[in-house]
This record gives structure tokens, sequence and C-alpha cells, in this order.
């Protein structure tokens, strides 16, 4: 009897390996087999982000640490006249992100992905400032000068290095295929 129940028990799992198997090579994918020739951004065409990149193979990425806001004013009172509220400060970051990447020959434009990592803001009852942070991001993509919509994260973090920053950014850009680093 024992032997009949491992012998129907071995059947079962052969046939639905076989299965899944069978099933697995008769469903498509729906991506295409196709190279991809340049970034190739995907998801839902009414967000502000996308969902995903598609990356050709033997790209150069540029991934830059961690971006801080700039000072304002070193001997302002309060963190908002030091370095200014979540969106001034996203904005300073993403300009210095952009000075970066002009100084390796890229853009913008070239940017894939963005992680930030935002801190509760003392003036909004502690709490993120994600509004903010979307505006800034605004100014610098999903617009008319530069329609890249990046893939991106967004972290609530308990704190930063330095307790002014409301926001730090990281940033990941991909090489044009026909750049010339020299």
């Amino acid at each position: 009897m024992y032997n009949k129940i491992k012998t129907i028990l071995a059947v079962g799992l052969l046939s639905t390996a076989i299965g899944v198997s069978a099933y697995a090579e008769e469903t498509p994918s729906k991506y295409p087999a196709e190279p991809v020739n340049e970034a190739e951004f995907y998801g839902n065409p009414s967000s502000t982000i996308s969902g995903g990149v598609s990356v050709p193979a033997g790209s150069a990425y540029l991934y830059t640490s961690g971006t801080t806001p700039p000072v304002l004013n070193k001997d302002g009172a309060t963190v908002y006249e030091r370095y200014g509220d979540t969106k001034t400060q996203a904005e300073g970051v993403l300009k210095n992100i952009e000075n970066q990447l002009k100084e390796k020959g890229l853009t913008l434009k070239d940017v894939i992905y963005l992680r930030a990592y935002l801190t509760a803001d003392p003036s909004k009852d502690n709490k993120f400032d994600f509004k903010g942070w979307n505006e800034a991001y605004a100014e610098y993509f999903n617009n008319e000068s530069n329609p890249v919509k990046t893939a991106r994260s967004t972290v609530g973090v308990a704190g930063l290095v330095n307790e002014d920053w409301l926001i730090e950014i990281e940033a990941v850009a991909v090489y044009p295929k026909m750049h010339n680093q020299d």
C-alpha cells in the first residue's frame, strides 16, 4: 500500500512539473524579445514617474552619491533660512546633480532613476513634505524642456547626517551610446 501511494505521489508531482513547464513555454512574454537600443521608460502614462526603465546591454552608468542641499545662508537662524523648505532644498539638490552630470558630459535627460530620502518637516506638523518634493521634481523632469519621467523611489527616513537637511537625492544616469568621454 505504501509503495502504491508513493508511486501515485511521484506521478502527480511529475505531471505537475511537466504541465508547468509546458505552460511556461507557451506563455509569451509581454515584452518584445528584440534588444533595447536606448533607455526605454515604461509604466502608467498618466503617472509623473515611470514604473521602470529598460537599458541596453553594454551601457555605461553614472551613479551619484547622496546629494544634499546647498547652504542658502550659513548665518540663518532657522533651517528654512539656512537651507529652505523641502521644495527649495530639492531644487538645490537637483541643480547640484545637474552640475555633476554636466561635468561628465551628461544632462538630466540622461537620468533614468532617482532615489530621494525625506525627513519630516517641523513646520508641517512633523510630516513628510512629499508635495514640495514632487513640485521640485516637476521643475526638472516630465515637463516641456525635459520630458523624461524617471523611475523613482521616495523614502521617508528618521534623519539625515545634518539635522537641517529635509532631503537627500541619489541619481542614476545612462551614457548615450555615442558618448565620447574625452
